[in-house]
């Protein structure tokens, strides 16, 4: 039975989240340009060319860590903005779900704000991407939102990506205070909705 081809796919795909994790821990102490694959495979247990039969470089593992950091936050992203709750309701929602993920997934993000602007290009382009679509999904929630009427969507783009800038900066918050004291990270929090806050302010003002 180990030699069905329904086996052996579920060994390949075992054998790339394997890789994926062994990546995601090496990279907690150094960038994406310096990781050799030979260090990814020796923390798996794999031969190095056991690396190509999943990935054809390391630029190409990065790109599928940026999909599997960023990928699935997408609802989460939506639920930020949606316009079923009043300004304050979503602003502690959307930081509490920012919160909650940092917790949850701290290699992930500390991976995504250093490769951001990191030295591997196809790894950038993917955040970038990921980021640009963030962006629009945000824009089409705001427009439903009674707040948007008369807004253009030149500006209702650039009021999108001043709300996703702003969570990663949340994100790289809560990083920074993941260990730190309650009382400092009820701070961050305090900040963070603060900052939030104050977009939704001009926005309410904007066409003033």
């Amino acid at each position: 039975m180990s030699h069905t081809p329904g086996a052996r796919q579920a060994q390949k795909l075992k054998t790339r989240q394997a890789l994926l994790d062994a990546a995601l821990g090496l990279l907690e102490e150094q960038s994406l340009s310096s990781l050799g694959l030979r260090e990814v495979t020796r923390a798996v247990g794999v031969a190095p060319t056991a690396f190509y039969r999943h990935f054809r470089s390391t630029a190409d593992l990065g790109v599928a860590l940026v999909e599997e950091a960023l990928g699935s936050l997408h609802p989460m992203i939506r639920t930020t903005v949606s316009p079923a709750e009043d300004s304050d309701e979503r602003i502690a929602r959307a930081v509490e779900l920012i919160a909650g993920h940092v917790a949850a997934h701290p290699a992930h993000v500390r991976f995504v704000a250093r490769e951001r602007h990191g030295g591997v290009q196809p790894v950038r382009e993917a955040i970038r991407d990921e980021l640009a679509r963030f962006a629009e999904e945000v824009r089409a929630e705001l427009a439903k939102d009674a707040e948007s009427a008369g807004w253009s969507e030149a500006d209702l783009r650039m009021l999108a990506g001043l709300y996703v800038d702003q969570m990663l900066i949340t994100a790289s918050l809560f990083l920074e205070t993941l260990d730190a004291p309650e009382e400092e990270r009820r701070l961050a929090a305090r900040t963070a909705e603060r900052q939030l806050r104050l977009i939704s302010v001009g926005r309410r003002h904007w066409l003033d």
